[in-house]
């Protein structure tokens, strides 16, 4: 469940607003980056709110871009306050995708497609448990706990009594065939996915095979959308090595529609709940 201060979102906030007075002054990052003896990638880090920002940074970008309205720049040196404080996750140690851990805890809602897997919010402590044991095959049984734990963590906004986070799913076949962890666990996992689509916030859809070439052939991704209008929706896309978020309006707009297709050409959900029960039946024989 969400805490009080976010500080992903606190950065995202605070980037908003360092860029749109950089802009409103005219000045480009690299002019900025010069006046302060940076390199051009720190104030864009700062600016797309990819790493923590001090109240010294902000005193200085408040200082090249002329602001006089004292309250601003107070404002701007508490959201840098804030930001610096640790969201729940931080206690689980170096979490790879920590930025977008936060950004989902503060989200209202996730539309999600995965032709693989079954999307981590949805996924049984067992199958979590052996999809990273085998994603991850030189990682210490330590580790993928620590792992399974975060994970399952991250599902208590969608049990959450107030305010749980919206997630639609659309989900390939072959996130239903793969059989990860054994028959056994993968029924445990099939039916948990039928009864978590009952609920009134959770749609789960499924694209059969049948239904051919489809958008989502070239893979995962998220859409988070947040409860307040200043924060701008962001695609999400896994990495190996690194994640990538999209922010453009463009570029949602885009990842939107080719969704939109996605829930058109999938099975509808009374039709995917059957669909995801007969398979979980195969598993049972």
């Amino acid at each position: 469940m969400a805490s009080n201060v976010n500080p992903t979102v606190r950065r995202r906030r605070l980037g908003q607003e360092l860029r749109r007075l950089r802009e409103l002054k005219g000045m480009t990052a690299e002019e900025v980056a010069e006046r302060l003896l940076v390199s051009q990638s720190k104030i864009s880090r700062l600016e797309n709110g990819r790493r923590s920002i001090s109240q010294r940074d902000v005193r200085d970008l408040c200082g090249v871009y002329e602001v006089e309205d004292h309250r601003i720049v107070d404002s701007l040196m508490q959201m840098a306050k804030d930001s610096r404080q640790q969201g729940w996750w931080h206690s689980f140690g170096d979490i790879p995708y920590s930025v977008y851990i936060g950004l989902e805890t503060d989200a209202a809602s996730l539309r999600v497609y995965d032709p693989q897997v079954v999307p981590g919010l949805l996924q049984t402590r067992g199958y979590a448990e052996a999809l990273i044991n085998g994603a991850l095959p030189e990682t210490t049984a330590q580790d993928i706990e620590k792992r399974v734990q975060v994970r399952m963590r991250r599902q208590e906004r969608i049990q959450a009594p107030e305010n749980p986070l919206r997630l639609w799913t659309v989900l390939d076949e072959a996130a239903l065939r793969r059989l990860v962890g054994g028959k056994n666990i993968m029924r445990e996992q099939l039916e948990h996915l039928v009864e978590q689509s009952r609920l009134p916030h959770v749609t789960v859809q499924v694209i059969p095979f049948e239904m051919g070439a489809h958008p989502g052939l070239n893979g995962q991704y998220a859409i988070l959308e947040f409860p307040d209008a200043a924060d701008s929706s962001v695609v999400y896309i896994e990495g190996v090595t690194s994640d990538l978020y999209l922010e453009k309006a463009n570029d949602v707009q885009k990842y939107s529609v080719m969704y939109e297709h996605l829930r058109a050409q999938a099975l509808n959900v009374d039709q995917s709940r059957q669909f995801i029960s007969e398979i979980a039946k195969e598993y049972a024989r």
